[in-house]
């Protein structure tokens, strides 16, 4: 186990719980849909960004941010942008075909995009084949996206302050 500076990526989709409760009808479709849409998201990220785990309609990503802490954000960020790029083509994609009148189907427009980003020092530890974050930073990235922000699509980031 040791101690690292990353930052850190909440990708989650907004409107996944009301999209799964509308369409236990079509939960096949729906969870299709999801996993297509957070796919789109994730072939996206790139070094230094590595995913950590995913936890239902979200993408827990990372980067070890390094000596240059600056670039590495401005490279986190840049592919965060990208992750809405990605989400809305697949969005898109999965609208336009349109032969599917399942309610799942019929409502993927109301899917959207919400990100999170935070830097902190986290541990990092091996379990087994599988690398965890843990500490009061991951806490905090993952309370943050349980705020009041009336916009469903939106960047979250979160600048501490030095002192």
């Amino acid at each position: 186990m040791e101690l690292k500076k990353v930052g850190m990526v909440l990708a989650d989709i907004s409107g996944y719980t009301r999209f799964m409760k509308m369409h236990t009808m079509s939960l096949l479709h729906a969870e299709s849909i999801i996993t297509e849409l957070l796919e789109a998201v994730i072939d996206r990220s790139k070094h230094p960004l590595a995913l950590s785990k995913l936890e239902g309609d979200a993408a827990f990503l990372y980067a070890v941010l390094g000596e240059n802490e600056q670039a590495a954000a401005q490279e986190i960020l840049q592919q965060t942008l990208a992750f809405f790029e990605a989400f809305t083509a697949k969005e898109r994609d999965l609208i336009a075909c349109d032969s599917c009148m399942c309610d799942a189907c019929r409502n993927i427009e109301k899917l959207k995009l919400k990100v999170v980003l935070h830097s902190g020092e986290v541990a990092l530890k091996q379990i087994r084949q599988f690398e965890e974050l843990a500490g009061e930073e991951v806490i905090l990235v993952h309370r943050l996206l349980k705020n009041t922000i009336p916009s469903k699509e939106y960047i979250l980031t979160v600048i501490a302050s030095s002192g």
